[in-house]
Formats: C-alpha cells, structure tokens, sequence
C-alpha cells in the first residue's frame, strides 16, 4: 500500500487515511470543521468556502443560524467535486475537562449521520479542532476513528467508505496509529 494511503475494513466498509486536499475530493459529502457561527473562517472552513464559492455561504445563511459544538449541518457543496458539504462544529481545547472529548465525537456522529441520511456512500473528513482550536491530534485521532466505526457499523447506513484527508505527514501518522 502506498504510504500516504492507509485503509483498514470497519463494519461493511472501509476506513481509508490519506494525505490530501479536502477541497479537492470528488465524494459523496466532505466534511467541514465549521465553527458555531457557520460564518466561514481559517484553516479547512477557509479553505472549504474558498474553493466551494460564494454560493456555500449564501445557503448557510438562508437555511441556519449557526450551529452548537458537538452538531452539524448539511449544505450542497457549491463547486466543489463533492455532492454535499456537512458542517461539522468540533470544541475549542481548554484543558480535556470541559467536555472536549464528548463534543468531538458527536461531532464527527453527528456529521456522518446526516451524511447517511442523505444517502452518501463516500465521505471525506478532516481532523476536526486539531488546527486553531487546539484540540491535540494524539487524542482526537482515536476519537475520529472510533466514530467512523460506529458509523460503518450502523444497521442501516448507507456509507460504505469514511477517508480521513489529513493535511501533514505528521498527522497521517498519527491517524494511522489510531487505526
């Protein structure tokens, strides 16, 4: 297997670690690390609406007013290659004992169920509050995988492939030890 290339079976699918541009996969839905505001931002939200267009935030603010840590929401994805964008609102690090861990995984839930209930089958993830919002990728790591494998997992679900794209050497490294 090539080596920014990882997959390993997770229920009737497959969890799949790459080193990639999200903005750039032609999936079923990639997820976006939105904040609470859904109003656009830095890192991957930034990357995210630039290369999606204008038309991703016009239908933000016409169908939401923003969106609690923890959740997530859906929106066609503009011009990127992908059908969907689900916006998913991960937690600011403080110090692990504000509830970071919970709200991280139901983030990641809470975006791979919407991307099930509109009938995706691939998905594209990044490493959700690991940039700015200083969440340490050593614990995320574990936590999004566990969360692709509850989804795979699900009686019912309609996806059959999570892949992480992850930005760095040093993060694929590190999802590749969780998985």
């Amino acid at each position: 297997m090539e080596p920014e290339r990882l997959t390993r079976r997770a229920g009737d699918g497959r969890i799949t670690l790459r080193r990639a541009d999200i903005t750039t996969m032609a999936v079923d839905a990639v997820v976006n690390a939105a904040n609470a505001s859904l109003a656009g931002g830095g890192g991957v939200d930034g990357a995210m609406h630039r290369a999606a267009g204008p038309d991703l935030m016009r239908e933000l603010r016409e169908r939401y007013r923003g969106c609690p840590t923890g959740s997530a929401v859906i929106t066609s994805a503009g011009r990127l290659p992908a059908r969907h964008v689900v916006h998913a609102v991960g937690p600011r690090w403080r110090d692990g004992d504000h509830g970071e861990p919970a709200l991280l995984a139901s983030a990641y839930r809470s975006a791979f169920a919407l991307a099930s209930e509109h009938s995706c089958a691939t998905v594209a993830a990044p490493s959700i509050s690991t940039g700015i919002y200083g969440f340490p990728i050593e614990l995320a790591a574990p936590i999004a995988i566990g969360a692709a494998d509850e989804a795979l997992a699900h009686p019912g679900t309609t996806l059959c492939e999570i892949t992480f794209a992850l930005f760095s050497d040093a993060d694929l490294e590190v999802f590749a030890r969780a998985l």
